[in-house]
């Protein structure tokens, strides 16, 4: 049999699906950081920006339903446990460059587990309300770069896309 560090932490012996215990792991600060980009045409980053979008304010909506995202982070995926947030900020830019917005996600807690999946899930959501809310202006909008960009603390440390090869 493999290692404990070759092997995937949800799946048993048996190869069933399995929610980690945690129970006997440390508290300590945990933070996660997420980005994602909403790609559109540069009359509809226009428009979200000028607020003239139908649905009212986008930016303003898809930051507070990536924090309640992140919040029902559980709820969402499986084997995810609930936790106890102490910080979520969802910030969302635009830039003419896509053209569209970039969403950046910061998750933050005191506990025994990491808060990348809560980080994820509240760029994802940002992404997918920024979509509903402009898509009468613009179906063709496309959701992507979704990706883990830092994550601080726990039993792996720190570790950070800049550092990777």
């Amino acid at each position: 049999m493999a290692d404990d560090h070759s092997r995937l932490t949800h799946i048993d012996a048996d190869g069933k699906a399995d929610m980690v215990d945690v129970g006997a792991k440390a508290d300590t600060e945990r933070t996660a950081i997420a980005e994602g980009t909403v790609r559109m045409a540069p009359e509809t980053l226009a428009a979200i920006i000028a607020g003239n979008a139908k649905k009212g304010d986008v930016i303003g909506v898809a930051r507070v339903a990536g924090i309640m995202a992140a919040k029902k982070t559980s709820d969402l995926i499986p084997l995810c446990h609930p936790l106890a947030l102490t910080k979520v900020s969802v910030d969302i830019e635009p830039d003419e460059t896509l053209p569209g917005l970039r969403v950046r996600a910061l998750a933050r807690l005191v506990g025994k587990t990491g808060v990348e999946m809560e980080a994820l899930t509240a760029v994802s959501v940002a992404c997918l309300t920024i979509y509903d809310m402009a898509k009468a202006l613009d179906k063709g909008m496309v959701i992507g770069d979704i990706c883990l960009v830092e994550k601080v603390g726990g039993k792996s440390g720190h570790w950070s896309r800049e550092g990777q090869t």
